[in-house]
Parts: C-alpha cells; sequence; structure tokens
C-alpha cells in the first residue's frame, strides 16, 4: 500500500508540473520535485512505478529547461539509470541484451508483449534523451540504430501508448539526416502526422518537431508556416500538454520570425 502510494505521488507529481502553463514556476520549483522523488526511490528502490515516474520527470525537465551541457549529461544519466534499473527489474532476461549488437537486441526485443510496453517506451525516452545530451558522443550516436527499433517495437504493441508519443520520436528520428546520408524524411513526416491524429491536435509540440526538423530539411516554407502558425492560433491549456504546448508556442514564434530569413 505504500509503495502504491509513493508511486502516485510520483505521478502526481509530474502531472502537476506537466499541467502548469507558467514557464518560471516549473523552472524554479522543477528541482524540489526532483529531490523529492530521489528520496521516495532511496526508500523503495524496487518500485518500477516510481522509477519510471522518476526517469520521466527527470527527462522532462532536462529536455525543457537545462541549456548548460554538463548539466543536462548528468540529469540525463539519472533518468536512464532510473529507467534501466525498471526495465531491469521486471524484464531480466531482455536486460542482458541491452549492450547486446543490433541483431541480437532486436531479435530478444520481438519477444517482448504489451505488458512490457511501459518499460520499453520508459527507457526509449529515457536513451533518447541522454543520446540528445551527449550528442557530440560517438557512443552516443550509435545508440541510434538501438533507439529506432525500441519505438518502433513501442508502435507495434501499441502506437496510442502515451498519446502517440513513441510517433514523435520516430518523426525526429526519420528526419534527423537528409536522405543522401540515410534519413528518411517522409517517413517522418508519416509518423508525425500519425502522432498528430492520435492526440487529436493537442499536443503542439509535434507541429513545432515537424516544421523545424521536416519542413526546413525539404525547404518547405508554406507548410512550416502553417504549421506553425497552427500552434500559434491554438490555447496552450489542455490537461496532460499545458506545459509542453507553452513551450511549443514559444518555440513557434521564434522558429516563425526566422522564416524569411532561413528560406
Amino acid at each position: 500500500m505504500i509503495s502504491s502510494a509513493t508511486a502516485r505521488m510520483a505521478d502526481n507529481l509530474t502531472t502537476a508540473m506537466l499541467n502548469q502553463n507558467d514557464l518560471e514556476t516549473v523552472r524554479e520549483g522543477a528541482p524540489a520535485y526532483l529531490i523529492m522523488i530521489d528520496g521516495l526511490i532511496e526508500g523503495d528502490p524496487e518500485n518500477t512505478d516510481l522509477l519510471l515516474a522518476g526517469s520521466k520527470l527527470y527527462f522532462s525537465y532536462t529536455s525543457a529547461f537545462i541549456e548548460d551541457e554538463e548539466r543536462a549529461k548528468r540529469l540525463a544519466d539519472k533518468s536512464l539509470n532510473y529507467s534501466r534499473t525498471a526495465l531491469c527489474i521486471e524484464m531480466p532476461d531482455f536486460c542482458m541484451v541491452l549492450s547486446e549488437k543490433l541483431d541480437i537486441f532486436k531479435e530478444a526485443l520481438v519477444n517482448t508483449s504489451s505488458k512490457d510496453l511501459p518499460f520499453i517506451y520508459g527507457y526509449a525516452s529515457a536513451l533518447a534523451s541522454w543520446i540528445q545530451a551527449n550528442a557530440e558522443d560517438w557512443s552516443a550516436i550509435a545508440k541510434l540504430p538501438q533507439l529506432t527499433v525500441l519505438f518502433e517495437r513501442c508502435v507495434e504493441l501499441d502506437e496510442n501508448f502515451d498519446n502517440g508519443g513513441a510517433h514523435i520520436f520516430l518523426g525526429v528520428l526519420g528526419t534527423k539526416l537528409p536522405p543522401s546520408f540515410g534519413g528518411k524524411p517522409e517517413k517522418g513526416r508519416a509518423h508525425f502526422e500519425r502522432a498528430i491524429e492520435i492526440s487529436d491536435g493537442k499536443n503542439l509540440m509535434i507541429y513545432v518537431l515537424m516544421a523545424e526538423s521536416y519542413a526546413r530539411m525539404v525547404f518547405d516554407q508554406e507548410l512550416h508556416d502553417e504549421l506553425l502558425q497552427t500552434v500559434l492560433d491554438q490555447p496552450a491549456n489542455e490537461p496532460g500538454f499545458t506545459l509542453i504546448n507553452t513551450l511549443a508556442k514559444q518555440r513557434a514564434a521564434v522558429l516563425l520570425e526566422e522564416s524569411t530569413d532561413f528560406f
């Protein structure tokens, strides 16, 4: 009962942060949440719900607010460690292949099921944040193929999980490189569009990512500006998306202002 209560508390803390529309309140207040969740995990270190909630809180805060590279690396490490611990507790056999070659990793991934999805997705999300924080490290970049197959498996198991979150990540991954270097921008666009459908257009950050990652890569100013204007025209307040929508509107305004210079 105590374990369940602490896990719910962690979930509630994360939800409260995601429903905030004042960025400075979250920026200044979230570190206290991080310390609190560290304390909860310290007291219940094998509570996988708590570990996943802590991982999500860490990478959400890092992605949204941390600009200092060294600090981002430290926080991304914490997020990845929490998610990996949760995965290894619940999926010990799969945990053994995390450092194996891609073909062995993919073979083990095929044997996962829907009950494993929260742990696969939690680990993949934290891994994505960790790779971003360590983007100058080739050993981190080498994890991108593993990251891609993780999110592809999430889509196979349940594409609606986390409001289509795996599609968003795959959209970014597909548009990270131009086609001449192995990128798949049209496939990435399809993932973005599917994520918009699944979230009923409530997650405004998808439009921003699609504009920044896809429209700029294919040099489509009309689509770029249309996507960003959609973000600016929509209200930010939406349960579960308010914080990210507030960030999206801020980012959309900057990108739209830069549009003429870029194109």
